[in-house]
Protein backbone atom coordinates (compact mmCIF):
# COMPACT_ATOMS: atom_id res chain seq x y z
CA UNK A 1 0.00 0.00 0.00
CA UNK A 2 1.35 3.37 -0.92
CA UNK A 3 2.03 5.95 1.77
CA UNK A 4 1.16 8.77 -0.63
CA UNK A 5 -2.23 10.30 0.06
CA UNK A 6 -4.04 11.25 -3.19
CA UNK A 7 -6.66 13.25 -1.28
CA UNK A 8 -4.20 15.81 0.01
CA UNK A 9 -4.48 16.67 3.68
CA UNK A 10 -7.14 14.48 5.25
CA UNK A 11 -8.34 15.17 8.75
CA UNK A 12 -7.79 12.03 10.86
CA UNK A 13 -10.77 10.21 12.30
CA UNK A 14 -11.08 11.11 15.97
CA UNK A 15 -13.34 9.90 18.71
CA UNK A 16 -15.44 13.06 18.91
CA UNK A 17 -16.26 13.26 15.19
CA UNK A 18 -19.71 14.69 14.53
CA UNK A 19 -22.17 12.12 13.19
CA UNK A 20 -24.47 12.91 10.28
CA UNK A 21 -28.11 13.51 10.97
CA UNK A 22 -27.32 13.54 14.69
CA UNK A 23 -27.13 9.74 14.56
CA UNK A 24 -27.53 8.46 11.07
CA UNK A 25 -24.28 7.00 9.91
CA UNK A 26 -22.56 5.42 12.83
CA UNK A 27 -21.34 6.74 16.13
CA UNK A 28 -18.44 8.42 17.82
CA UNK A 29 -16.04 5.52 17.49
CA UNK A 30 -12.34 5.88 18.13
CA UNK A 31 -10.68 4.71 14.92
CA UNK A 32 -6.93 5.04 14.80
CA UNK A 33 -5.83 5.08 11.17
CA UNK A 34 -2.28 5.50 9.96
CA UNK A 35 -1.37 7.85 7.14
CA UNK A 36 -0.61 4.86 4.93
CA UNK A 37 -4.13 3.55 5.40
CA UNK A 38 -5.59 6.80 4.14
CA UNK A 39 -4.59 6.09 0.54
CA UNK A 40 -8.23 5.68 -0.40
CA UNK A 41 -11.65 6.51 0.95
CA UNK A 42 -12.56 2.84 0.53
CA UNK A 43 -9.86 1.83 3.02
CA UNK A 44 -11.07 4.41 5.53
CA UNK A 45 -14.71 3.35 5.21
CA UNK A 46 -13.89 -0.36 5.48
CA UNK A 47 -11.78 0.25 8.60
CA UNK A 48 -14.46 2.32 10.31
CA UNK A 49 -17.40 0.02 9.59
CA UNK A 50 -15.36 -3.02 10.50
CA UNK A 51 -14.98 -1.47 13.94
CA UNK A 52 -18.71 -0.80 14.03
CA UNK A 53 -19.46 -4.46 13.29
CA UNK A 54 -17.15 -5.61 16.08
CA UNK A 55 -18.82 -3.25 18.58
CA UNK A 56 -22.46 -3.72 17.51
CA UNK A 57 -23.76 -5.47 20.63
CA UNK A 58 -21.94 -3.11 22.98
CA UNK A 59 -23.18 -0.04 21.12
CA UNK A 60 -26.76 -1.25 21.10
CA UNK A 61 -26.67 -1.85 24.86
CA UNK A 62 -25.44 1.70 25.56
CA UNK A 63 -28.53 3.46 26.92
CA UNK A 64 -26.90 6.89 26.55
CA UNK A 65 -26.49 6.47 22.82
CA UNK A 66 -29.12 7.68 20.34
CA UNK A 67 -29.12 5.00 17.65
CA UNK A 68 -30.14 5.38 14.02
CA UNK A 69 -32.81 2.76 14.58
CA UNK A 70 -34.32 4.82 17.42
CA UNK A 71 -34.73 7.76 15.07
CA UNK A 72 -35.85 6.13 11.83
CA UNK A 73 -37.38 2.71 12.62
CA UNK A 74 -40.65 1.85 14.31
CA UNK A 75 -40.82 0.14 17.69
CA UNK A 76 -42.24 -2.98 16.05
CA UNK A 77 -39.32 -3.11 13.63
CA UNK A 78 -36.76 -2.67 16.41
CA UNK A 79 -38.37 -5.25 18.68
CA UNK A 80 -38.28 -7.87 15.93
CA UNK A 81 -34.48 -7.84 15.77
CA UNK A 82 -31.60 -8.65 18.16
CA UNK A 83 -29.26 -6.00 19.55
CA UNK A 84 -26.41 -6.88 17.21
CA UNK A 85 -28.64 -6.07 14.23
CA UNK A 86 -29.86 -2.71 15.49
CA UNK A 87 -26.47 -1.82 16.96
CA UNK A 88 -24.78 -2.08 13.56
CA UNK A 89 -27.40 0.00 11.79
CA UNK A 90 -26.06 3.33 10.52
CA UNK A 91 -28.74 4.74 8.26
CA UNK A 92 -30.33 8.11 7.58
CA UNK A 93 -33.83 6.83 6.85
CA UNK A 94 -36.02 3.75 6.69
CA UNK A 95 -36.30 2.73 3.02
CA UNK A 96 -37.62 -0.75 3.73
CA UNK A 97 -40.48 0.83 5.67
CA UNK A 98 -41.88 2.45 2.52
CA UNK A 99 -40.63 0.07 -0.17
CA UNK A 100 -43.79 -2.05 -0.17
CA UNK A 101 -41.96 -5.34 -0.64
CA UNK A 102 -44.28 -8.00 -2.05
CA UNK A 103 -44.50 -11.73 -1.46
CA UNK A 104 -42.19 -13.65 -3.72
CA UNK A 105 -40.01 -10.68 -4.71
CA UNK A 106 -36.24 -10.67 -4.87
CA UNK A 107 -34.78 -7.78 -2.88
CA UNK A 108 -31.15 -6.63 -2.81
CA UNK A 109 -29.75 -4.30 -0.13
CA UNK A 110 -26.61 -2.29 -0.90
CA UNK A 111 -24.36 -1.81 2.12
CA UNK A 112 -26.34 -4.29 4.17
CA UNK A 113 -24.26 -3.97 7.36
CA UNK A 114 -25.59 -6.15 10.16
CA UNK A 115 -28.62 -6.99 8.03
CA UNK A 116 -31.42 -4.85 9.48
CA UNK A 117 -33.14 -3.98 6.19
CA UNK A 118 -32.55 -7.48 4.84
CA UNK A 119 -34.24 -9.15 7.78
CA UNK A 120 -37.19 -6.76 7.71
CA UNK A 121 -37.58 -7.28 3.96
CA UNK A 122 -37.31 -11.05 4.41
CA UNK A 123 -40.45 -11.03 6.55
CA UNK A 124 -42.32 -9.15 3.83
CA UNK A 125 -41.28 -11.24 0.81
CA UNK A 126 -42.05 -14.50 2.60
CA UNK A 127 -40.67 -17.98 2.06
CA UNK A 128 -41.02 -17.70 -1.71
CA UNK A 129 -39.06 -14.45 -1.77
CA UNK A 130 -35.35 -13.89 -1.61
CA UNK A 131 -33.18 -11.18 -0.05
CA UNK A 132 -29.52 -10.46 -0.88
CA UNK A 133 -27.27 -8.26 1.22
CA UNK A 134 -24.11 -6.74 -0.28
CA UNK A 135 -21.35 -5.27 1.88
CA UNK A 136 -17.65 -4.66 1.28
CA UNK A 137 -16.63 -5.16 4.92
CA UNK A 138 -15.81 -8.77 5.86
CA UNK A 139 -16.62 -8.19 9.53
CA UNK A 140 -20.06 -6.86 8.59
CA UNK A 141 -20.71 -9.94 6.44
CA UNK A 142 -19.69 -12.18 9.35
CA UNK A 143 -21.96 -10.26 11.72
CA UNK A 144 -24.89 -10.43 9.31
CA UNK A 145 -24.45 -14.18 8.83
CA UNK A 146 -24.34 -14.63 12.60
CA UNK A 147 -27.51 -12.57 12.95
CA UNK A 148 -29.21 -14.63 10.24
CA UNK A 149 -28.41 -17.80 12.18
CA UNK A 150 -29.77 -16.27 15.39
CA UNK A 151 -33.00 -15.28 13.62
CA UNK A 152 -33.14 -18.60 11.75
CA UNK A 153 -33.72 -16.67 8.55
CA UNK A 154 -33.42 -18.95 5.54
CA UNK A 155 -34.34 -16.64 2.66
CA UNK A 156 -31.44 -14.18 3.07
CA UNK A 157 -27.90 -14.46 1.76
CA UNK A 158 -25.03 -12.02 2.31
CA UNK A 159 -22.33 -11.43 -0.30
CA UNK A 160 -19.01 -9.63 0.01
CA UNK A 161 -18.83 -7.03 -2.75
CA UNK A 162 -18.66 -3.39 -3.76
CA UNK A 163 -21.71 -1.36 -4.69
CA UNK A 164 -19.88 -0.06 -7.77
CA UNK A 165 -19.62 -3.64 -9.06
CA UNK A 166 -22.54 -5.60 -7.63
CA UNK A 167 -22.05 -9.40 -7.65
CA UNK A 168 -25.47 -10.11 -9.15
CA UNK A 169 -26.60 -11.08 -12.69
CA UNK A 170 -28.48 -8.68 -14.96
CA UNK A 171 -32.26 -8.30 -14.66
CA UNK A 172 -32.68 -10.49 -11.58
CA UNK A 173 -33.89 -8.16 -8.80
CA UNK A 174 -37.34 -6.64 -8.18
CA UNK A 175 -36.31 -4.11 -5.54
CA UNK A 176 -33.01 -2.50 -4.53
CA UNK A 177 -32.68 -0.93 -1.10
CA UNK A 178 -29.89 1.21 0.31
CA UNK A 179 -29.60 3.24 3.50
CA UNK A 180 -26.99 5.99 3.71
CA UNK A 181 -24.41 4.04 1.72
CA UNK A 182 -24.19 5.60 -1.76
CA UNK A 183 -22.86 8.77 -0.10
CA UNK A 184 -19.80 6.69 0.84
CA UNK A 185 -18.98 5.96 -2.80
CA UNK A 186 -16.57 8.07 -4.84
CA UNK A 187 -18.23 6.75 -8.04
CA UNK A 188 -21.95 7.27 -7.58
CA UNK A 189 -22.58 7.14 -11.34
CA UNK A 190 -21.31 3.54 -11.39
CA UNK A 191 -23.55 2.65 -8.46
CA UNK A 192 -26.70 3.83 -10.23
CA UNK A 193 -25.71 2.11 -13.48
CA UNK A 194 -25.18 -1.10 -11.51
CA UNK A 195 -28.57 -0.77 -9.82
CA UNK A 196 -30.16 -0.28 -13.24
CA UNK A 197 -28.32 -3.34 -14.62
CA UNK A 198 -29.45 -5.79 -11.95
CA UNK A 199 -33.09 -4.63 -11.75
CA UNK A 200 -35.70 -6.45 -13.76
CA UNK A 201 -37.62 -4.31 -16.27
CA UNK A 202 -40.25 -2.51 -14.21
CA UNK A 203 -38.18 -3.00 -11.05
CA UNK A 204 -37.56 -0.19 -8.59
CA UNK A 205 -35.18 1.14 -6.01
CA UNK A 206 -35.97 2.86 -2.72
CA UNK A 207 -32.94 4.45 -1.10
CA UNK A 208 -32.19 6.79 1.76
CA UNK A 209 -29.01 8.81 1.46
CA UNK A 210 -27.19 11.94 2.56
CA UNK A 211 -27.12 14.81 0.04
CA UNK A 212 -26.62 18.56 0.24
CA UNK A 213 -28.36 21.66 -1.05
CA UNK A 214 -25.02 23.13 -2.17
CA UNK A 215 -21.41 22.04 -2.54
CA UNK A 216 -19.57 21.27 0.68
CA UNK A 217 -16.39 23.15 1.67
CA UNK A 218 -13.20 21.56 0.37
CA UNK A 219 -11.89 20.78 3.85
CA UNK A 220 -15.08 18.82 4.60
CA UNK A 221 -14.76 16.88 1.34
CA UNK A 222 -11.20 15.94 2.31
CA UNK A 223 -12.03 14.91 5.87
CA UNK A 224 -11.83 11.18 6.54
CA UNK A 225 -14.05 11.65 9.59
CA UNK A 226 -16.76 13.34 7.50
CA UNK A 227 -16.51 10.70 4.78
CA UNK A 228 -17.19 7.80 7.14
CA UNK A 229 -20.09 9.77 8.61
CA UNK A 230 -21.69 9.87 5.11
CA UNK A 231 -21.06 13.62 4.87
CA UNK A 232 -17.76 14.22 3.03
CA UNK A 233 -18.96 12.36 -0.05
CA UNK A 234 -22.51 13.71 -0.06
CA UNK A 235 -23.53 14.99 -3.51
CA UNK A 236 -25.53 18.10 -4.27
CA UNK A 237 -29.18 17.05 -4.55
CA UNK A 238 -29.70 18.38 -8.07
CA UNK A 239 -26.58 16.59 -9.32
CA UNK A 240 -27.61 13.40 -7.51
CA UNK A 241 -30.99 13.39 -9.26
CA UNK A 242 -29.27 14.00 -12.61
CA UNK A 243 -27.12 10.89 -12.05
CA UNK A 244 -30.25 8.85 -11.40
CA UNK A 245 -31.93 10.12 -14.57
CA UNK A 246 -28.81 9.68 -16.70
CA UNK A 247 -28.62 6.05 -15.55
CA UNK A 248 -31.96 5.40 -17.26
CA UNK A 249 -34.43 5.55 -14.39
CA UNK A 250 -37.91 7.02 -14.74
CA UNK A 251 -40.72 8.05 -12.37
CA UNK A 252 -38.12 9.53 -10.03
CA UNK A 253 -39.87 10.51 -6.82
CA UNK A 254 -38.39 12.40 -3.87
CA UNK A 255 -40.36 10.64 -1.13
CA UNK A 256 -38.79 12.51 1.76
CA UNK A 257 -36.38 15.42 2.09
CA UNK A 258 -35.47 16.53 5.62
CA UNK A 259 -32.74 18.79 6.90
CA UNK A 260 -30.27 16.55 8.67
CA UNK A 261 -29.10 19.23 11.12
CA UNK A 262 -31.88 21.82 11.21
CA UNK A 263 -30.33 23.83 14.03
CA UNK A 264 -26.96 24.27 12.32
CA UNK A 265 -25.90 27.66 10.98
CA UNK A 266 -22.76 26.75 9.03
CA UNK A 267 -22.23 24.33 6.11
CA UNK A 268 -23.98 21.61 8.13
CA UNK A 269 -27.29 23.38 7.50
CA UNK A 270 -27.03 22.24 3.85
CA UNK A 271 -27.15 18.51 4.75
CA UNK A 272 -30.30 16.66 3.71
CA UNK A 273 -31.62 13.20 4.59
CA UNK A 274 -33.12 12.10 1.28
CA UNK A 275 -35.40 9.16 0.54
CA UNK A 276 -35.85 8.48 -3.15
CA UNK A 277 -37.81 6.04 -5.31
CA UNK A 278 -37.32 5.38 -9.03
CA UNK A 279 -38.14 2.70 -11.61
CA UNK A 280 -36.38 0.87 -14.41
CA UNK A 281 -38.65 1.19 -17.48
CA UNK A 282 -40.67 -1.89 -18.31
CA UNK A 283 -39.89 -3.49 -21.65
Amino acid sequence: MTTENPFGTITPIISDAVSCGDSCCGDDMASEITHAQLDSITAVVKHYYGNLASSAAELSADASRVKATDKFYSEDQRDALPDEVTGASAGCGNPVGIADSQRGETVLDLGSGGGIDCFLAAREVGNNGYVIGIDMTPRMIELAQKNAATLQTENVVFKLGHIESIPQPDNTVDLVLSNCVIALSEHKDRVFYEIFRILKPGGRFVISDMVTSEALPQDVQKSAAEWVECVGGAAVLSEYLELVEESGFTDIDVVKEDRSRPDAEDWQSTLINLTLRAYKPAE
